[in-house]
């Protein structure tokens, strides 16, 4: 007999979903389904506010990546009322930008992906946390992860000022400058991060990288996955957080588009999964072709490993010499290989902490000149690199400046289909002739968090309303009735 098996919920990542394994009657997996059954529907209910409010509004649909929606919507805004804020200003923004990929990725390393490696796929569940991290690295090391999550925040804080909720990005500029005490806090913070930041690419080179057991993992086919990449770039194609165009290129590296922000809606298509309140992105030109991989197939991967596939390398020296490595040690680029998010994302921090001591040294960083005057209120997109991958939010505005219409692709939107088949190749890899326990699901868990996706913040539905049935029975338990809004 046909079996089915639920992971619900599905444990750390930002949000709420279960994935449902098919098994076949020998016992072999026949498809798997990533689904989020949570919604949000922020862009129904941000319809009619005052435009301003935008960047608080939606910094509160995630309390992990409050940063990246306040200044997608920053951008946004800007374009919406046709300003070019003063370059200190973009500096800022910039600087609190790192600040939040310090903490973010910090986060997801040590809280939430890296445990199975640190700890072990297949520990005992009560270990593969935080606690079981400390536990194997030493309670000196724990100190330092927690105390530079900390500093990121602290940065956002002064910046921004809130540490979760910052309220510093305005239409054309930011609402203060630096000053000079501030700047050297800073400075001091972000030196300490970038010797955090080696000391975690140590750790990874020494747990991971020299244990053939998971280099083995990292490469085998089921956790790997031919697709577009795609990400934000600088002028120089390198990679870039806050700024740039998005590059696209194909699964053998090569650029396929590159294009500016307001025209995303040329490249980029999104599909409607009817197993799951989140949709699924695409590249228009190809087309859909469902939950398939390769040349032809126009589902992309966003996110650490995305970023890095669409680029030509990073910005700083160390970061550099860790991206050239990666790719030295897998084979060649772009990488394929879905657990590689984990070693790109450390190098990702690491360019963070060495990019936010170069800002914070620019002499412009104190500069008072950080806002200019907002012109007419029309329409306007702002993209930027969120953590886990390439955030857009695009707003058209009334002539009194009210929220007309708001559409937000956000990085799990663009990594669902890359997500959903890597859940369904890796059931099929580890889950043979019935065999199943603990550890082998969590190595299918290990596929998703890869990707380090928040489900909360990529739900939402066209009408902004949640599916619903009502079911009526009797005393004696039959059912009279059924009444559904779909």
């Amino acid at each position: 007999m046909a079996k089915r098996v639920t992971i619900d919920p599905i444990t750390r990542l930002e949000g709420h979903g279960k994935i449902e394994i098919f098994l076949d009657e020998q016992g072999e997996v026949t498809n798997a389904y990533l689904q989020v059954p949570e919604l949000r529907g922020f862009e129904r209910f941000c319809q009619g506010r005052r435009a301003e409010l935008m960047p608080q509004l939606t910094s509160r649909i995630c309390g992990v990546c409050p940063v990246a929606h306040h200044f997608a919507s920053t951008k946004a805004l800007d374009a919406a009322f046709d300003v070019d804020p003063p370059l200190p200003a973009k500096k800022v923004r910039e600087l609190m930008y790192e600040a939040y990929f310090i903490y973010d990725h910090i986060l997801h390393f040590y809280f939430l992906g890296g445990p199975d490696f640190v700890v072990g796929p297949t520990a005992p569940p009560e270990k593969r946390n935080i606690l079981g991290v400390i536990e194997k690295v030493g309670l000196d090391y724990g100190k330092e992860v927690i105390k530079h999550r900390a500093y990121g925040q602290k940065i956002t804080e002064i910046i921004g000022g809130k540490a979760t909720h910052p309220v510093a990005g305005v239409p054309g500029g930011v609402y203060k400058y630096l000053n000079e005490d501030e700047r050297k806090e800073i400075e001091e913070m972000a030196r300490s991060c970038v010797e955090f930041a080696k000391m975690s690419l140590q750790t990874f080179h020494k747990v991971v990288l020299e244990n053939k057991e998971y280099v083995d993992l990292i490469t085998s086919p089921g956790y790997t996955l031919n697709l577009y990449n795609m990400g934000l770039v600088d002028e120089h194609n390198k990679v870039n957080f806050y700024d740039g165009d998005v590059r696209v290129t194909d699964p053998n590296g090569k650029e396929y588009v590159k294009f500016k922000p307001d025209e995303y809606l040329d490249v980029i298509g999104e599909e409607v999964l009817e197993w799951s309140y989140v949709k699924a992105t695409y590249l228009k030109k190809i087309g859909w072709k469902g939950l398939v991989s390769g040349q032809e197939s126009g589902i992309y991967r966003v996110g650490p490993l995305g970023r890095l596939n669409a680029s030509e390398g990073m910005a700083t020296p160390v970061a550099q010499e860790e991206f050239e490595k990666m790719y030295e040690v897998l084979g060649g680029k772009p990488v394929h290989n879905t657990l590689a998010f984990h070693w790109a994302r450390l190098i990702e921090l690491m360019y963070a902490t060495e990019r936010a001591v170069e800002l914070v040294t620019d002499p412009e960083i104190t500069s008072d000149n950080v806002r200019v005057t907002p012109g007419q209120p029309g329409e306007g997109v702002g993209i930027v690199e969120a953590a886990r991958g390439t955030l857009i939010h695009h707003y058209k505005l009334t002539p009194d400046a009210l929220i007309d219409k708001a559409n937000l692709i956000v990085a799990t939107t663009n990594n669902k289909g890359a997500i959903c088949m890597s859940v369904r190749d890796a059931a099929k890899a580890v889950i043979k002739n019935n065999h199943i326990d603990e550890g082998l699901l969590n190595m299918v868990e290990m596929a998703f968090r890869a990707y380090d996706p928040c489900f909360a913040c990529a739900s939402h539905t066209l009408p902004g309303g949640i599916a619903l049935e009502i079911k009526v029975f009797d005393s004696r338990g039959s059912l009279l009735k059924t009444v559904s809004n779909f």
